[in-house]
């Protein structure tokens, strides 16, 4: 409960509600430090699960609150893009993103509840595209100009491209959990 990566889990949690003011206030350099906050979530997404493996920490509770406090992030910065952007393109990437990850994780549970957890483990085109799709929102979420870099005209074909990783990973995913499935179906 009190091991370094269940706290880098727990303060991912704890920084989507600072995300998400940060990125709304009226200040100077708000959303520059929202992206900030993001990236320091986004971060401890690989950190956390790297740290566990590496000195034996791991947990059935960090198991289970590392996919939701990723997907809890990610959630709330495709709808506050979606939402600030306004563009076909990047509400359906939202969308796809969204709507894989929530059937992803009911597969997962399923298959795990049926002791095949491991067909279903996350591929490494799965964390290509989560790193992408996690850039892609920092550079969304800021938006701007620095040193010299439109970091927001980045973010979009980062986007579109996670979008398609996404589509691909999800039919990877059932494709490999089809034999299982099947067996229920009868």
């Amino acid at each position: 409960m009190y091991s370094l990566p269940m706290l880098l889990t727990w303060m991912r949690v704890a920084l989507i509600p600072l995300f998400v003011v940060l990125y709304y206030l009226p200040i100077e350099d708000a959303r520059f430090w929202s992206g900030v906050a993001f990236m320091t979530a986004a971060i401890t997404d690989g950190l956390d699960g790297w740290l566990a493996r590496r000195f034996g920490q791991t947990s059935k509770l960090g198991a289970f609150v590392d996919p939701i406090a990723d997907k809890l992030a990610v959630g709330a910065a495709l709808v506050m893009v979606a939402a600030e952007y306004q563009n076909l393109w990047v509400t359906l990437s939202a969308i796809v993103i969204i709507t894989r990850e929530l059937a992803v994780s009911g597969l997962r549970e399923w298959m795990a509840e049926h002791q095949l957890r491991d067909v279903v483990a996350v591929s490494k085109l799965g964390k290509w595209k989560t790193a992408i799709q996690l850039t892609a929102l920092v550079w969304l979420i800021y938006g701007g100009t620095l040193w010299g870099v439109n970091w927001g005209a980045l973010g979009f074909p980062a986007l579109y491209l996670a979008a398609v990783l996404t589509l691909i990973t999800w039919v990877e995913y059932f494709r490999a959990a089809w034999p299982a499935l099947r067996e229920t179906l009868r």
